[in-house]
């Protein structure tokens, strides 16, 4: 027997807010719609879709994954188990890095690299929001590269995606700007067995190193950056909320000047960076 709108949000386990989500996306309909017409009718195949989804929510998937898709930086993202769900706080590496290309004496043509893209979602953000760069996108996971260049498509952003742990497949290229968001998580913390966190790839969350606190990837960035940044170059990165002070650290040790620190809107210091080779 079909079931309405209104019924299958009443008998969901879930807010009214996620069951509405949910029947937006299998309705193919905006939230006004459904929340319009409370009345209409799924038919048995919407409704049989509607709750397989339902289940998987009542069960702990994130819904970034459910409804294949999350918002960022004003985009709409693809999002598979294959990358990291892009978070509102990684927003603000979007933000610097458009500061940063546009303070540059010659800002058309400027060359951007993200390493470890994942979604893409840092990328083709900046891409949009200032064509004049060329960007370079990097993943060591060719499930992230292909959800990145699916949304790079969409998008209509043209962005030159490589397959590289790190800067191992750019052999000598040199770039004005690189940004990254980095596992950055330590090694055994609680957090990973809990929340969204158990439904995404680990391999972007932690570095997995025992002892490192989070920091061996940020430590590898660090220290081999400076052969691919151009005279005066900056690096810009996102990092834990305890990460602050051993980031400056390690960028100060490595010769990095005019070292920046950035609150993401709770108040956290979230984004750390540099410039190399000044004067």
């Amino acid at each position: 027997m079909p079931v309405s709108i209104s019924a299958l949000v009443k008998q969901s386990p879930l807010s009214r807010r996620e069951a509405e989500m949910i029947i937006e996306r299998v309705l193919g309909s905006s939230r006004a719609t459904v929340i319009a017409y409370p009345e209409r009718m799924l038919d048995a195949a919407q409704e049989q879709q509607a709750l397989a989804m339902i289940v998987r929510r009542a069960g702990g998937e994130p819904m970034a994954y459910i409804l294949g898709s999350r918002e960022f930086y004003g985009l709409d993202f693809s999002v598979t188990p294959a990358v990291l769900i892009p978070r509102p706080e990684t927003e603000l590496l979007v933000e610097q890095a458009l500061a940063r290309l546009s303070s540059l004496p010659a800002p058309q043509g400027a060359r951007l690299l993200d390493l470890g893209t994942g979604s893409g979602a840092i990328a083709i953000s900046v891409a949009r929001h200032f064509p004049a760069a060329n960007v370079t996108a990097t993943d060591i996971s060719g499930g992230a590269l292909a959800v990145a260049r699916q949304n790079a498509r969409a998008l209509g952003v043209p962005i030159r995606f490589i397959e590289s742990d790190w800067f191992a497949a750019l052999g000598s290229e040199t770039f004005d700007l690189i940004v990254s968001n980095p596992p950055y998580v330590a090694a055994g913390d609680k957090h990973l067995a809990a929340g969204d966190l158990r439904f995404e790839p680990i391999s972007a969350l932690t570095d997995g190193a025992p002892g490192e606190n989070g920091l061996a990837c940020i430590r590898r960035i660090i220290a081999d950056a400076p052969q691919h940044l151009n005279k005066g170059g900056s690096l810009l990165f996102e990092h834990g909320y305890d990460q602050a002070s051993a980031c400056a650290e390690l960028l100060a040790a490595r010769g990095f000047r005019d070292l920046c620190s950035f609150n993401d809107l709770a108040g956290i210091a979230r984004v750390a960076g540099g410039r190399w080779n000044i004067g």
